[in-house]
């Protein structure tokens, strides 16, 4: 893109259309990040978008708010990160502020409870996905360091239920040491 003020355009509307048209928690839009800025736009690279994704999940906070900011400040710096944060919190401040006011008459309603069991289905299939095309990135880049990291942080979660904060504070620490030992070994060379 030639000229910034498109490029910010583009991103308010495009995490605006992805917040509002996103149910399901943030691994829903990271997916439809990655198809947008990825697979459409062709403004970030696959192996930058996950990345991505690790600093967004890392972070405190949603993070499907993370994820749009270091999109947006990977794109257009801080005005990009600023755009995008105001562009993913109008849709669910709008449809909350909405659901607050009919909260009485949507409690016992049976077709909405159905409707959001049925999304709660989609849901899962949609982060069955992300999982899916993560984990095929780490195979695919045929670092046995990285299956390795990533089978354990598995193994570790779902069958020692291991708290997922020191399984990413484990992470990171052996990203660091990582970037450590490959830094090192280049200064060698």
């Amino acid at each position: 893109m030639k000229n910034r003020k498109q490029v910010l355009s583009k991103l308010f509307i495009s995490t605006l259309y992805l917040s509002a048209f996103t149910f399901g928690g943030g691994y829903v839009i990271v997916t439809l990040l990655k198809k947008k800025f990825v697979d459409e736009y062709h403004w970030i690279e696959e192996n930058e978008m996950l990345d991505l994704v690790a600093i967004a999940q890392s972070a405190p906070g949603a993070i499907a708010v993370n994820g749009a900011i270091v999109v947006g400040y990977k794109l257009a710096g801080l005005l990009g990160a600023l755009t995008a944060i105001i562009a993913t919190i109008i849709p669910p401040f709008v449809i909350i502020s909405l659901i607050s006011v009919f909260y009485a008459a949507f409690r016992s309603n049976v077709i909405i409870s159905e409707i959001l069991e049925g999304m709660q289905a989609g849901v899962g299939a949609v982060i069955a996905a992300v999982v899916y095309e993560m984990g095929a990135g780490v195979v695919q880049s045929k670092s046995a360091v990285s299956i390795l990291i990533m089978s354990v942080s598995f193994i570790a979660a779902c069958v020692f239920q291991v708290n997922v904060v020191y399984i990413v504070l484990a992470c990171i620490l052996l990203g660091i040491a990582r970037t450590c030992i490959h830094i090192r070994k280049r200064g060698e060379t």
